[in-house]
């Protein structure tokens, strides 16, 4: 049995060579020229499909997740001696300044800056109390309270949580 072979042709009818990789590094220059997220090309039996910026997901069929068995509940282990708990219930006639962000704390400015407040400092709504880094831009905090700091619960340059406490006042 014999097989003929078809010669790809260019639109003048004459033959055409298959993509080469030369050609496929030019669209990928065209693709980052002009912020394009993908390229398809189709011509006679020559395929060409070009994405970027997306992960590229296969049709493979979901492997089966294993359960396991529930683990018996652990008991609670008590603090070791000398050991302050992880976060301190604030006492009850103080109010709590929380983090509205993921990201790293700053008491300063600057680190040749001295810090926006201490413990005994006395701060209104606007008081700026810290800064919190996310994403290279540096949020100011405010008290959005009027009292005395009685605690600074973080450390600087510590990474902090949403709605984790950062200061306990002790409202005026």
């Amino acid at each position: 049995m014999s097989q003929a072979k078809t010669k790809e042709t260019s639109g003048d009818g004459a033959p055409r060579a298959p993509m080469n990789i030369k050609d496929i590094k030019n669209l990928v220059e065209l693709m980052v020229a002009h912020d394009l997220s993908r390229i398809e090309l189709r011509e006679g039996d020559t395929h060409v499909l070009l994405r970027r910026g997306q992960p590229i997901i296969t049709a493979a069929p979901p492997l089966p997740t294993p359960v396991a068995p529930p683990l018996p509940a652990a008991a609670p282990v008590p603090n070791p001696a000398g050991a302050a708990p992880a976060v301190p219930a604030p006492a009850e006639n103080e109010i709590l300044i929380r983090s509205p962000m993921v990201g790293t704390v700053y008491h300063a400015a600057d680190p040749e800056s001295p810090p926006f407040v201490n413990v005994g400092s006395h701060v209104s709504p606007d008081t700026v109390v810290c800064l919190i880094e996310a994403m290279k831009v540096f949020n100011e905090i405010k008290s959005e309270c009027t009292g005395q700091i009685t605690k600074i619960l973080v450390k600087n340059a510590q990474a902090v949580e949403y709605d984790q406490p950062l200061f306990a006042v002790r409202p005026a």
